[in-house]
């Protein structure tokens, strides 16, 4: 614990909802700030409270004006280490390029490693994220990380939500979630499943469509497990994809929903039953217009890994194999 300081909340303008949700469970006020911009676009920063010598958390996740909220997130660390703050913790929910972690092209970016470099630079500490796009990225900083997972609240909600859950299917729309489809089915003493997407045809611009790799999902419930959906159509070819092959019922469940290119009108017409997301991204607007979507509250995970770090206690208990929440209702464990 570091002595004689305490916790400072602060938040820039990403997820003002999470942030204050946060604070209220620490039972700790956010620390006056304002984040504006000047009239060429500039971000202007102002914190209004002394921060000297204290344990600074930002909270900032990557959603809607990515590249603003990036710029407002290390500005705010800068002005924290420049004001003497002891340390200063990056709290970033939804983790700001995590798609570009490799190159898979000819003169890619690795974006993802740029965003850690620049964080550093700028005087962060600490890194404090959720489901990771690619463990990887954990290795692009030289600071301590730590990765939370939403997978606690996803089983809760499978085993308190889901009807009929233990005659189900843990399914991954695609090789790279093996591991964390495989990780909830062996918690839940399920089978697995996974699927391929590829082109059907040589050309470019030929369809996609889904092959089932491993697995049979005819007759049951399928539960498909992503980490993230943005335009939505690796989601729709997998559900009409399980649809065909006979699943009874399909229920998804994905840690960030970022919706950039996805119409709630098409969530309400794909054969499932429920679309599960956390709030790492602000969904009170999609929520409105899609009763399919349901989103469950991270707050309570993100403010017990802030007190755990500032009383210098292990995080990696919050997700041991005796974690049961019991999570009866959708805001929280």
């Amino acid at each position: 614990m570091l002595h004689g300081n305490s916790i400072q909340l602060l938040a820039g303008n990403s997820h003002p909802e999470l942030a204050a949700a946060v604070a209220e469970r620490l039972g700790t006020p956010l620390t006056p700030c304002t984040v504006t911009k000047f009239s060429n676009g500039e971000v202007n920063v102002k914190i209004t409270q002394s921060v000297r010598d204290e344990d600074v958390f930002i909270i900032q996740s990557a959603c809607r004006d990515v590249n603003d909220h990036l710029m407002e997130l290390l500005i705010l660390i800068s002005a924290c280490k420049g004001a003497s703050a002891r340390r200063v913790t990056a709290v970033i929910p939804s983790y700001p390029y995590a798609r570009m972690d490799k190159k898979d092209k000819s003169r890619a970016p690795i974006t993802a490693k740029l965003v850690a470099n620049m964080l550093a630079v700028a005087g962060c500490d600490h890194v404090i994220t959720m489901d990771l796009h690619a463990s990887q990225i954990q290795g692009f900083f030289d600071i301590p990380v730590d990765n939370l997972w939403s997978e606690p609240l996803m089983i809760s909600y499978i085993k308190y939500h889901i009807e009929g859950w233990e005659d189900s299917i843990i399914v991954s729309p695609d090789a790279g979630g093996a591991k964390r489809v495989t990780t909830i089915a062996d918690k839940l003493g399920l089978e697995f499943a996974l699927f391929h997407k590829k082109r059907d045809g040589k050309a470019l611009d030929a369809p996609e469509k889904m092959e089932l790799l491993v697995g049979d999902v005819r007759g049951k419930v399928a539960i498909l497990v992503d980490d993230m959906i943005d335009t939505g159509k690796t989601l729709t070819l997998a559900a009409r994809s399980l649809k065909e092959n006979g699943a009874s019922r399909t229920y998804a469940l994905v840690s960030h929903g970022l919706f950039s290119e996805m119409s709630m009108s098409v969530i309400e017409n794909l054969p499932i039953e429920t679309l599960v997301v956390t709030n790492t991204i602000p969904q009170d607007g999609h929520q409105k217009s899609c009763t399919k979507l349901v989103t469950l509250d991270i707050s309570a995970t993100i403010a017990e890994s802030i007190r755990r770090t500032h009383n210098g206690e292990s995080i990696s208990l919050l997700f041991g194999d005796w974690v049961d929440t019991g999570m009866n209702g959708l805001n929280g464990y």
